[in-house]
């Protein structure tokens, strides 16, 4: 739940989240879905992303953490697999009290906050 729905569907639609969809509701409730890698980039005029300005991920969790109610969590887990049924691809962004977490399981590397 947002504290200003109309706030953050101004964030979305100023933003590409590739074949993922987003809805928020006049009630406050966001929902973003979909079959796709969570990347975030920012929409050019012609609302297509900005593949030249990079992936903008963290900065737009960032800016929506500040629209989350109190008490809330905005949890986004991204999981694929390809024909050798191992992960290829095992993301989780946990966005809550004004920070955002972000964890990266597809390499041995140390997850970071």
């Amino acid at each position: 739940m947002v504290s200003d729905s109309q706030a953050v569907r101004e964030l979305c639609e100023n933003h590409c989240f590739g074949k993922l969809n987003w809805e928020t509701t006049e009630e406050g409730e966001l929902t973003i879905r979909g079959y796709d890698d969570f990347e975030v980039y920012e929409a050019q005029e012609n609302s297509l992303p900005d593949y030249e300005g990079g992936i903008v991920t963290h900065e737009f969790l960032r800016t929506l953490a500040s629209y989350l109610e109190p008490d809330e969590e905005f949890d986004i887990q991204t999981a694929g697999f390809t024909k050798c049924r191992f992960p290829v691809l095992a993301k989780r962004h946990v966005v809550r009290n004004d920070e955002v977490l972000h964890a990266d399981l597809s390499s041995h590397e140390p997850i970071k906050r």
